[in-house]
């Protein structure tokens, strides 16, 4: 009986997990294909610095879940709003008028062609400018992380093994 070795030159397959995507190995292909939205870690990471309610953050995540590209600003009506997040309307536009004052948000009304009031569109260029003018607060914070965790890990000065016991 003969037995065959793998070339070292031959790179070896990934298995089917090792091919599903981070994503799809936490949550699994089922749920991506209904999509998904990409929320800066920063966001989550400065909800209080930002002084963000819990409210104002899931409508401003809603409205980044609408926001599929930079030229399509979000447009999802009041309602929808309040039917996802489980608040009223009313709820959702003193939600919106503060994150307008807070200048994360600019709201447009839009009129339709019939002259009656349509779904209005947000602006997130407030917040995306807020998020870059606290970047370098973050940057500052991961670069003391890493010099940290190189002082606990590196030595300062040789240290002499310990003999073996």
């Amino acid at each position: 009986m003969s037995t065959t070795s793998t070339p070292s030159n031959v790179v070896p397959l990934r298995t089917e997990a090792e091919a599903e995507s981070p994503f799809d190995q936490l949550w699994g292909s089922d749920v991506r294909r209904h999509g998904y939205t990409a929320v800066p870690t920063m966001l989550v990471r400065a909800q209080h610095r930002l002084q963000l309610k819990p409210t104002a953050f899931c409508v401003l995540i809603q409205l980044i879940e609408h926001w599929r590209t930079r030229d399509r600003v979000p447009y999802p009506t009041k309602q929808q709003l309040a039917d996802r997040i489980g608040v009223s309307q009313s709820t959702i536009q003193q939600t919106i008028r503060k994150l307008e004052k807070a200048g994360l948000v600019q709201r447009v009304q839009h009129k339709t062609a019939s002259g009656d009031w349509g779904a209005n569109t947000y602006h997130l260029d407030g917040l995306v400018k807020k998020l870059k003018e606290i970047e370098p607060d973050f940057a500052k914070e991961k670069e003391e992380r890493a010099k940290a965790r190189k002082r606990v890990e590196v030595p300062k000065r040789r240290i002499k093994p310990t003999p073996s016991v």
